[in-house]
């Protein structure tokens, strides 16, 4: 009997999820990554609401827990330092998570989890997809043509595979906020909390603690028109000096780190929305299907979430014939079921406050002033805990589907 083959191209969180379900239930996986090797590092992600679930099933949770940055809570910081208004941690509910873990721990995690069968390739990239009605094949770089029974798209949200798999279908929403992430060293004044800073002319700053003796830091403004994702490296650390020149607080201490750090990135937020997850044999998902930003947050917990809904569906697929009647191996049905039970969720993730994320990056000092308000009233206790209740991750929506395993966890 045929046994269904998949290739996912991308081997983060969302790809490493689909390629651990899909293997279990029973399909020939390959997981195709252009890195030439595993990436390391990343910044603080949380696990959530149904993602917590998925990772339990995948007996994931207990390593995931014993890996934690160990942060204790958010705290809102004046120019002083001063504690404007604090938020410990709570449960799954608060803006610190009870599962908090760098993005590259827990896809090691996942990755290391994989079932035997599962290969995983490093240094190549999907260059020319030809759906077909029965199969899809792919040209990669290395001059390989490969073919499968499904394409799993999961490189993330400057996806090229998608654009050119999906063209028309694909929609972009910038929200106008530049983004530097990086790691600098860690002092003697510095905690397990997250400190998050507001300056005047629509910055912010924040730092984050790890568990690596390092400090995950981050510099953020709204700009229309200045792209710094866009620019050469060593440009945007300059520009990026300038931008946040006399802002206060630690700002100048990450501007330095930045300038010796290995490991800074640029990102200008963009959702993407999509009119389909799927065409032929090939799917798509994670941020190159629907990225809700950091802002509307729970990304790493939508991925584990996604690659265990979509193999749960597959999973109830009949096994392929060699019929001559396509559509008794037509996998499009489970495919759209896929897509109808993730769309609820990521339609209220994606969903953000009227006016965000400007809104919350005041250009006057009496802006901040007003933004310090509107902290210290949402840090009392009962104010803190209705808030809580309007994170759409955070909060079980549905209950997962059943999946089909030829192996057990």
């Amino acid at each position: 009997m045929h046994t269904r083959t998949a290739l996912i191209s991308g081997a983060s969180i969302a790809g490493l999820s689909a390629a651990f379900w899909l293997s279990r239930a029973g399909w020939a996986v390959t997981v195709l990554e252009r890195a030439d090797a595993f990436r390391d590092g990343g910044q603080n992600i949380d696990v959530r609401g149904s993602g917590r679930e998925v990772l339990a099933k995948m007996g994931l949770e207990d390593q995931v827990r014993a890996q934690t940055t160990t942060e204790e809570g958010t705290a809102f910081v004046d120019d002083k330092g001063r504690t404007v208004g604090a938020f410990p941690v709570r449960g799954t509910d608060g803006l610190t998570a009870e599962l908090e873990i760098l993005r590259g721990d827990l896809a090691r995690l996942i990755l290391e989890a994989l079932p035997p069968e599962v290969s995983v390739r490093y240094g190549d990239r999907i260059e020319h997809v030809h759906n077909r009605e029965e199969n899809v094949e792919v040209e990669l770089l290395s001059g390989k043509k490969e073919t499968y029974d499904l394409l799993v798209i999961a490189e993330g949200v400057r996806s090229k595979t998608r654009d050119n798999v999906f063209a028309g279908d694909v929609s972009r929403r910038e929200l106008e906020l530049n983004i530097a992430y990086g790691t600098i060293p860690r002092t003697a004044e510095d905690d397990r909390w997250w400190r998050w800073y507001t300056a005047p002319d629509r910055r912010q700053v924040s730092l984050r603690p790890d568990n690596q003796g390092t400090i995950r830091a981050m510099l953020a403004f709204t700009s229309k028109d200045r792209n710094f994702a866009a620019l050469p490296p060593d440009q945007a650390r300059a520009e990026l000096s300038r931008v946040f020149e006399g802002a206060g607080w630690q700002t100048q201490r990450v501007v330095d780190g930045f300038e010796t750090s290995h490991d800074v990135y640029f990102d200008y937020l963009t959702q993407i929305m999509m009119t389909r997850w799927s065409k032929g044999r090939t799917c798509v998902m994670g941020d190159a299907a629907w990225c809700v930003t950091p802002i509307g947050g729970g990304g790493s917990s939508l991925a584990l979430i996604g690659g265990y809904v979509l193999a749960a569906f597959l999973s109830q697929a009949p096994p392929p014939t060699d019929s001559a009647d396509r559509s008794a191996n037509d996998l499009q049905p489970y495919l759209d079921q896929y897509e109808q039970w993730m769309r609820p969720l990521i339609d209220k993730a994606q969903h953000l406050p009227p006016g965000a994320p400007k809104m919350f990056y005041p250009k006057t000092r009496a802006g901040v002033g007003t933004i310090h308000t509107l902290i210290r009233i949402a840090s009392l206790g009962p104010v803190r805990k209705v808030a809580s209740r309007f994170n759409p991750i955070a909060k079980k929506q549905q209950d997962l589907p059943e999946i089909r395993l030829v192996q057990q966890v």
